[in-house]
């Protein structure tokens, strides 16, 4: 069986996707593709020499029989209709992150396909899909280090953009974190509280990091999270979790390392594409191998991005308030309890 995808969104990551599913990964086909932009869906069509139909709307590639998944790589105010038109037309869903821009929207999302019945959408939420995070809830789930009582995590950038805002670094940036580590230590947020330590002269008049944001989860889990986006040494991720019988640390990226003029060197990576790029290969891949064994998708769910959603809007009203914000989520739907069955 090879899924047949709608694209909605040709821009940078609509085509590596694009690329990954014609020429790397199996079981999936791009039969067709949509933008905002029309110019950049033909072009996207002959880049990769697709035998695919060019829409000028998403509704329109949705009603396609022809197309069993729709892929949104769309702007990401765009991405909620996408999503709701693909659940209305009875589409599998992969939708980058984030799945709706306020925790409204993806409500919406979540009691929409629910109301399907099915599950059909997952969330590009990559990082559950990397070896390294693989390993880290392994051991966790194992119990190798006890029951985790705090989490210290980072993330660096070298440098963001003029067009980087404050927000973004919870919005773009830390939503990561937020996704991956609810799943790695299975407890959702309760409050959160940022902090702003001394400025960096790297940033721009408008932004302020680094920034520090200290969650607490239900069971009193403390997460110490760091975003610092102008540490101008390279993309650094990091991640320890302290049980009570010991600590279990995210590996580092693979590297080579040199002697070299009276120096022991490891290179540090600058590129987030280049340091998950085996992570989204497999997020994908997965999404096409469930989908065609189990008959829906395994991956993160709309509950998952409702989730993020809920917590990054605490987050920023945490922002802007300095106070410690309460992190207000509905209870959680059964239907996003049970196991997929297979059709």
């Amino acid at each position: 069986m090879t899924l047949k995808f709608g694209v909605i969104g040709t821009g940078a990551i609509g085509r590596e996707h694009i690329k990954r599913i014609t020429d790397k990964l199996a079981g999936g086909k791009i039969v067709a593709v949509t933008d905002v932009n029309l110019d950049s869906a033909k072009q996207a069509v002959e880049q990769y020499s697709l035998d695919a139909t060019i829409y000028e709307d998403d509704q329109a590639l949705c009603q396609d029989e022809n197309v069993d998944a729709v892929l949104v790589t769309s702007w990401g105010p765009a991405h909620e209709q996408n999503v709701l038109n693909a659940i209305e037309a009875g589409k599998y869903v992969f939708c980058e992150k984030p799945l709706a821009t306020t925790a409204e929207g993806a409500m919406r999302i979540v009691q929409a396909e629910m109301k399907h019945g099915k599950k059909l959408v997952q969330v590009g939420f990559m990082r559950r899909y990397d070896p390294g995070y693989v390993q880290l809830k392994n051991a966790i789930d194992a119990n190798e280090i006890g029951e985790p009582l705090m989490v210290r995590c980072v993330h660096r950038n070298p440098e963001v953009p003029e067009t980087y805002g404050t927000e973004m670094a919870v919005v773009d940036t830390l939503v990561h974190e937020i996704d991956v580590l609810h799943w790695l230590i299975n407890d959702d947020y309760k409050s959160v509280q940022v902090l702003y330590p001394k400025k960096t002269s790297r940033a721009h008049a408008g932004l302020k990091d680094p920034q520090i944001i200290i969650l607490e989860t239900k069971s009193g889990i403390i997460i110490n999270a760091e975003v610092f986006v102008n540490c101008h040494y390279g993309y650094d991720i990091q991640c320890e979790v302290i049980g009570e019988d010991g600590v279990a640390y995210l590996p580092e990226p693979a590297s080579l390392v040199t002697r070299k003029s009276a120096q022991l060197s490891q290179s540090i990576m600058t590129d987030w594409k280049v340091r998950f790029i085996d992570a989204y290969d497999v997020e994908l891949q997965d999404f096409m191998d469930s989908i065609k064994q189990i008959g829906e998708p395994n991956g993160p769910t709309a509950w998952d991005g409702y989730i993020a959603a809920v917590t990054t809007d605490a987050c920023v009203k945490a922002q802007n308030s300095g106070q410690k914000e309460d992190v207000a989520l509905e209870e959680k739907p059964a239907f996003y309890d049970n196991k997929a069955a297979v059709n």
